[in-house]
């Protein structure tokens, strides 16, 4: 049997995406989601949790993000996790888990755009 390694999140940008080009012109955005859950407790009382997430965009989806996406776009990603590490100038070695897009879509309104009527 084979695995399944699959994210999907709906949330906002954090901050404007950091856009790097690589060796061979390849384009690589990198940006943090917000996700929030809320709940009512027993009380009544209104709770909300947000969770953040790293999001690293390659090629075509980079270029999308750095045209289109900025702090506090709402928007759905799509994609795998991938682990990896790096040793810092100590020697420590540290682990960081990300979300690699395979698909964006932007879910904010366009600005000027007038809502259908009813």
């Amino acid at each position: 049997m084979r695995g399944l390694n699959k994210v999907t999140l709906i949330g906002n940008l954090g901050k404007d995406p950091e856009i790097n080009v690589l060796e061979g012109n390849v384009a690589v955005a990198k940006f943090s989601l917000a996700t929030s859950e809320s709940f009512r407790d027993k009380s009544g009382q209104l709770h909300t949790s947000t969770d953040w997430h790293s999001i690293v965009l390659w090629r075509g989806l980079a270029e999308l993000a750095q045209a289109y996406l900025r702090r506090g776009s709402l928007v759905y990603v799509e994609g795998k996790l991938k682990t990896r590490y790096y040793d810092d100038a100590a020697g420590v070695r540290h682990y960081v888990t990300e979300v690699v897009g395979e698909q964006v879509l932007m879910l904010d309104k366009k600005t000027g755009e007038v809502p259908p009527a009813s």
